[in-house]
Order: C-alpha cells, then structure tokens, then sequence
C-alpha cells in the first residue's frame, strides 16, 4: 500500500515541506510528465511561478525502464557509467536510443512550450519537481539544465528516492524528499494510484498555474474562488472543495462512484476542464469516512442522491452560488444518485452529465427526469453500455448517449478521459452558461 494517494497528494505534502520558500520569488519546475502534477500543487501551496523542464530517460536497450542516461533541452546531457558498465551497452545502440528520445524531446517542446517561453530563471531559487527518483539521471540532467539557464540555486524535491542515490545528487543545492526507502525497486509503489498522466493533462496544468499567476498579479479584483468546504446532511459532515470563478454563473456539483471521493484524479482532471471554460465545481465526498466503512452504503441510492440535494440546497444559500444554475456530473454509482436527485428537484438542475455511470440505478425516477442529460460511456464497456441504452429508453428528457472509442470503464487508455471530458464541457457549457445556448425541448436519441 503506498504512503500517497495519488500526485496531488504527494505534491500538496511536498509543499507542506517547502513552505520555508513561499513569498521568496522561487520557480517551480515540473518534469514531465508524472512530475507536472506533483509541482502543480507545490507551486500552488508556495504560491508560486509553474514550468515544465523538459527532458528524456535513456532507457538500456534490453530493459528500457532502467536509465542508462538521459537528455535535456539546450544539449543538456548525462550518462550513468555504472549502468552503461553493467548493461554493457555498445555505443552504437547509446547512439541509437539518443537519436529516438531526442526526436521525442523535440516533440514535447514543441508542446509544451507552443506559445511559452523559459520562465526566467536568472538570479532565482528553482524547485525542480518530480514525482519520484529511481536511478537519477533526469534529476541529474534536470538541475543542469536549470543552472544553465541561471538559477542562482537549484533545489530538487521529490516525494520519494532511495536513500543512496539521494548523497550522489550532487548538482543540486538542496534535496528535499518526504521518503527515503533503503531499497526502491518502482516508484509506483509509494502511490496508491499512479496513473499515467497525459500530455494533455500536463498542458492543462501549466494552462491553469498561468491562469492562477495571471489573477493574482491583476489589480482588478476577485481571483475567484478555491477551497475546501463542509456540508452538513444527515447529521453528519461532508467533506469538499469548490471552485468558483471570478464571475461564477453555473456551478457542478461531482456524484462520484463507488470506492472514490473528491480527491479522485480522474474527476479532478475533469473538473480542470470545467474550470477553464468558466464553470465552477463542486467536489464532494457523499459519504463520511465512517459510512464508507460500510460498503453498502456505496450502492444505497437514495442517499447518495439525498447528500446531492443537500449540496444543491447549500450552494443555494450562499451569496456567492445563490444565482447560479447547477448540473451534476456523475461517474459510475454516482450517476445513478445524480439523476435521483435531479428527478426529485424538476428544473432546480440545469443539466446532468454521466461518465461511465449506472443510470440505471435510479430505477423509476429515470423517467422523470428533466435536466438534459449526456450519458458517456467507453465503447469497450460492453455491460455498462448495455445498461446505459436501457436506461435511456426510460428517459423523457433530452439526452444524448456518446461513445468514446476504445475506452473500458476507468478512460484509462490514452486520450480517452480527455474526450470524455470534452464532451462533459461542450454539454455543461450549452446548457449552465445562458450565453452559450440553452437547451433543447426534445430529446436526443
């Protein structure tokens, strides 16, 4: 079982441990792309600057998650001789996998730096971020590459590294890590979930840490809104995190699904998207940690939707909210409880969204359901595509039900939460902002 529960976790306990360099003008670098999530919550915690700095493992031919090197912009460059000894790599293949990983570095700075340039790191303290160290080499050629552009100090933090690679880094200035196992034979085993993060992923954050240093140096005004809350349902306290933009006109409140909680990084992911098109969200835990302890109460419909209600009912009551229209967003159980819940509250809900959900757990409600609705669900989903048709035979509101092409229930393979998350936006957006459209009177087969 791994000490993090996923990247944010491990970024926002990092940040807890850099909190000495906040206010102190540092830049925070990512290395991605697993390091990109990590350093989006440490800049976030030291209120701080966020970039990428790009480079690429040299992966031994015959067992390419062993470093044998790695490579950065700039020409930047780094060899592990010890690998390279006990491999015994000949050069002609070292030459090789050069040639391949910098073609494919020369790709992702064409990404990640589209319409970007070099922070500027003259005279500043650089943090370079990543979301683990097994051999050294990219941490290596990472802080290279990071003086070479003019930090006056380089400071490398990690959640986790083996103990005797850490005195060997000695291009850093300062090494920072919250777990020092004797031995590490995969990074992974320190999270709970790692799942792969994705280029888009990645551009999303670095969009999203602009966005942030851009309100917070304008003079005019509010930057909006992003905090964790508590709601009170049933005697008891539901924990969450909203986020409201500076002028929030519709707000989406998160159903999740069996086994996750607010801090689900597939919903995290989606929520991002939803922000950056204007909507605020609302991610929320629907059970206590108590009642989680009980794994019945995942599947206990009726009060999964009753917690949705008393959501809906607390964003109603806050000044900030009280305007705003509300849709749901559901995934997997959760999406059975959105549309209960939107069913029991008529036109009170704008719109519902279903990702990989169980519609058909709100049983009898479904046909009278309102709010627009857009079932997505993975076209290798074969059970719960079944059940998502039958489910939309029931229903009387305008709906829609997209595929998402080779995608099973988790949108775990590449690029296909991204689209599932497009989809989610285009039909939140249409039918929350009034500007953009409202919805349609019939429904959509």
């Amino acid at each position: 079982m791994g000490i993090f529960a996923d990247r944010a976790d491990a970024g926002r306990q990092l940040g807890l441990r850099l909190e000495y360099l906040r206010g102190g003008g540092a830049v925070v670098l990512g290395v991605p792309r697993g390091g990109v999530p990590v350093a989006f919550q440490v800049a976030k915690a030291l209120d701080a600057e966020l970039d990428v700095i790009l480079v690429r493992k040299l992966g031994v031919p015959s067992q390419p998650e062993l470093a044998m090197g790695a490579i950065g912009e700039d020409g930047a460059y780094a060899l592990d001789k010890r690998v390279l000894s006990f491999a015994r790599v000949k050069h002609e293949d070292l030459e090789a996998v050069e040639r391949r990983e910098r073609r494919l570095l020369d790709d992702r700075v064409a990404r990640f730096r589209a319409g970007r340039a070099h922070m500027d790191l003259d005279g500043r303290t650089a943090v370079i971020v990543d979301d683990g160290i097994a051999t050294g080499s990219t941490a290596r050629v990472a802080c290279s590459i990071a003086r070479k552009l003019g930090a006056a100090r380089v400071i490398l933090a990690v959640p986790v590294a083996p103990a005797d690679i850490l005195g060997t880094l000695k291009e850093a200035d300062e090494v920072v890590c919250l777990a020092t196992p004797r031995q590490l034979s995969a990074v992974s085993q320190h999270y709970r979930d790692f799942s792969p993060t994705s280029d888009d992923e990645v551009a999303l954050l670095l969009d999203a840490a602009a966005q942030r240093a851009q309100r917070a140096s304008s003079p005019s005004g509010n930057p909006g809104l992003d905090q964790d809350v508590q709601i009170h349902s049933d005697g008891v306290r539901l924990h969450g995190h909203l986020n409201l933009p500076r002028t929030a006109a519709g707000v989406v409140v998160f159903a999740h699904g069996s086994g996750s909680g607010r801090h689900s990084p597939r919903n995290r992911f989606v929520a991002r998207v939803l922000q950056h098109a204007g909507l605020g969200t609302l991610l929320l835990d629907l059970l206590s940690p108590a009642e989680e302890r009980d794994r019945g109460n995942v599947f206990n419909i009726e009060l999964l939707a009753r917690r949705l209600t008393a959501a809906t009912a607390w964003l109603g009551g806050r000044p900030d909210t009280a305007s705003c229209s509300v849709g749901y967003f559901g995934a997997s159980t959760g999406a059975g409880a959105a549309l209960w819940a939107a069913a029991e509250q008529g036109e009170q809900i704008g719109a519902v969204v279903s990702r990989g959900g169980r519609p058909d757990l709100a049983g009898p409600w479904l046909g009278l359901v309102r709010a627009p609705t857009l079932l997505i669900v993975g076209s290798a989903d074969h059970r719960v595509l079944e059940l998502n048709r039958g489910a939309q035979a029931q229903m009387r509101c305008p709906n829609r039900l997209e595929l998402v092409q080779g995608a099973t229930h988790l949108f775990e393979e590449p690029g296909t939460l991204e689209q599932a998350a497009v989809l989610a936006r285009d039909w939140l957006v249409q039918h929350l902002l009034p500007e953009d459209g409202a919805p349609g009177t019939e429904p959509v087969r």
